[in-house]
């Protein structure tokens, strides 16, 4: 469904629009929406929540609700590791102090 939209130009302008407009053999309006949608670009397409659950499909189930935190910490953890290119510590290695 279209709206009408109403836009104040000056008269140069509005004469240059119109000059255009009958060099290609359309109307003043069509030209305005062929530059907006040219401006614009084509609409995003919205992606279907489906597409964000379900994406595990191995490994123990998660409940992000009650771990959020943890789970946040640890993804956070990891990219430090690999940003910074460390390996992991193992499970129960202590770090000596000297």
């Amino acid at each position: 469904m279209s709206a009408r939209t109403q836009i104040t130009l000056d008269p140069k302008l509005r004469r240059r629009a119109h000059a255009k407009a009958a060099e290609l053999g359309i109307s003043v309006a069509a030209y305005m929406r062929r530059l907006l949608a040219n401006d614009l670009g084509e609409p995003k397409r919205r992606v279907d929540i489906s597409a964000v659950f379900d994406l595990v499909t191995t490994g123990e189930p998660t409940n992000i609700a009650r771990d959020k935190d943890k789970l946040i910490g640890e993804a956070m953890w990891e990219n430090f590791l690999r940003k910074t290119g460390r390996k992991p510590r193992r499970r129960g290695s202590k770090v000596r102090l000297p």
